[in-house]
């Protein structure tokens, strides 16, 4: 079985931002970048925002909003919560399954 840290990711995933602009997804960086992330989006009058997690993120995914909820937007409601399974392609051509986690935050 290989290692999922073989599986190709686009560059722009690692800012926190996605093309969609209430999306903050999750990669490598500390939590506290992803929490900014959503408050600064949540500040600038987005109603929801979705944070997205896949694979070894599923966990920071979680961290992010619960520190967001309880340290920050106390306020905050989860809308709701979605798991299940990509097809992602890698470097070499095949495909993986790779879980994945979707929680909507909002007021």
């Amino acid at each position: 079985m290989s290692d999922m840290t073989d599986i190709a990711a686009p560059a722009d995933i690692e800012d926190g931002f996605e093309d969609e602009p209430n999306m903050v997804r999750i990669g490598k960086k500390p939590i506290m970048n992803y929490v900014v992330a959503c408050m600064t989006l949540l500040n600038t009058g987005v109603a929801d925002v979705m944070v997205r997690g896949r694979g070894q993120s599923i966990t920071k995914a979680v961290e992010v909003v619960e520190m967001l909820r309880r340290a920050f937007m106390k306020n905050i409601r989860i809308h709701s919560v979605d798991i299940g399974t990509e097809e992602v392609k890698r470097e070499d051509g095949s495909t993986a399954s790779l879980s994945m986690i979707e929680i909507i935050v909002g007021s």
